[in-house]
């Protein structure tokens, strides 16, 4: 399969995104799993707004996307990003995030706002 290489200041703006631990174990878990706001707020322990202003972060680069079900958003990795490749790179290096999902199950609030 054919990579480009990826600019030094889009790497540069990329890691810097993902420099924050927060935004680095959301990528990590929306790469395999839809999530809301909600359940973001669930597992790091934060506001709503703190929440939503990472995820505004990583949207404006296109790193994620969101979809609305009903009259909620949910938001995703963008697999069809340019720089996707470099993200999945990086993200295959870190550990699974699957077992706060599963801490949410067992809680009973995941997907509390669905």
């Amino acid at each position: 399969m054919f990579k480009t290489a990826v600019e030094m200041e889009k790497a540069a703006m990329i890691l810097k995104l993902l420099g924050d631990k927060t935004r680095l174990t959301m990528v990590k878990i929306l790469d395999s799993h839809d999530c809301c706001v909600c359940e973001f707020v669930e597992i790091f322990k934060m506001s709503q707004p703190a929440i939503s202003q990472h995820l505004r972060k990583l949207k404006d680069v296109g790193l994620v996307k969101e979809e609305r079900r009903g009259q909620w958003i949910f938001y995703s990795v963008n697999k069809n990003n340019a720089y996707y490749s470099f993200v999945a790179e990086i993200l295959k290096q870190l550990p699974d995030q699957d077992e706060k999902l599963k801490v949410l199950e067992e809680n009973g609030t995941r997907m509390t706002c669905c």
